[in-house]
């Protein structure tokens, strides 16, 4: 259970964030999880790749656009960089809580708690000791319709490719910065309401896989838009926070050395997304169909 909520962690942005709040304005010719970076004094192109975090063997697929963009890109930048031991170690360190769950709870939620987690093929007195942010990401393990060992993570086989041409890596925040927004975003009794929707996580993580693998960018718009999975208070936590302090960051990196970023592809689109945000600081950001 623990490895399970381990992944269940890694995955858990997937759930909500893979897909994007994009706007009406986007066209068909921007259906691409792909999109190069330039102009505003660069002397090379960066790419952005809108991931998906987990999937299982038989629907992972990394095409071979992103492969030859992260080839030609010289630093290698995730969400977490994942080599950093640093960054494991809170990461473990957030699996655990201070405080019991079922101290939070009244006798009767702490029951009704019981038999949801039954349905995640676990019960109250395994997770107890667990964190409300380790709690949700069980949620996550929804979007994992296969056992653990016939899953993939996109990023680590990107990383794996990086790590090999010996590129540089990094990562554009900190294992504490996304459990802080998850933690502002959904407490615990949020938490246990997003436990009940297993069924529904399940349908809409088959769509967005779908959608994902076909780059469908407006079947992606519409998923994200049902306001049971993130409200727009969680919306503003989870993605446009971020964006906005990641996209500060981008342009020192970019500047000196052509980079590749791979981050959940919800964090591309809509108003608040990093593609139109790096337009606003004067970038030339397109769509690429083949490399």
């Amino acid at each position: 259970m623990k490895n399970l909520m381990k992944l269940g962690f890694a995955a858990l942005l997937s759930i909500h964030f893979t897909t994007a709040t994009a706007q009406n304005k986007n066209t068909d010719n921007e259906n691409s999880l792909l999109w190069e970076v330039s102009g505003n004094g660069l002397s090379k192109p960066s790419y952005i790749a809108g991931t998906f975090h987990i999937l299982c063997n038989k629907d992972f697929e990394i095409k071979p656009k992103t492969w030859t963009a992260l080839n030609q890109a010289e630093n290698f930048v995730m969400e977490i960089n994942y080599t950093d031991q640093n960054e494991m170690a809170a990461m473990q360190k957030m699996m655990v809580a201070d405080k019991k769950i079922s101290e939070q709870l009244t006798p009767e939620e702490a029951k009704e708690l019981d038999k949801v987690l039954a349905d995640y093929g676990t019960n109250l007195k395994n997770v107890d000791s667990h964190s409300p942010q380790a709690l949700y990401a069980l949620v996550a393990t929804k979007a994992i319709p296969c056992p653990p060992n016939e899953v993939k993570m996109y990023e680590i086989e990107l990383l794996k490719e990086a790590l090999k041409n010996k590129k540089n890596v990094n990562g554009l925040e900190k294992v504490n910065d996304q459990i802080n927004a998850i933690g502002q975003s959904y407490d615990l009794k949020e938490v246990i309401a997003q436990l009940k929707l297993s069924k529904e996580y399940t349908i809409a993580s088959q769509k967005m896989t779908e959608a994902f693998k076909n780059e469908n960018l407006k079947n992606l718009d519409q998923l994200i838009k049902d306001p049971k999975f993130m409200n727009k208070k969680q919306e503003k936590l989870m993605l446009t926070d971020r964006n906005t302090k990641w996209v500060e960051k981008m342009p020192e990196i970019m500047k000196k050395q052509s980079s590749f970023f791979a981050v959940g592809g919800g964090h591309l689109w809509g108003e608040n997304g990093l593609i139109n945000l790096l337009k606003a600081k004067g970038y030339t950001v397109k769509p690429i169909s083949s490399l």
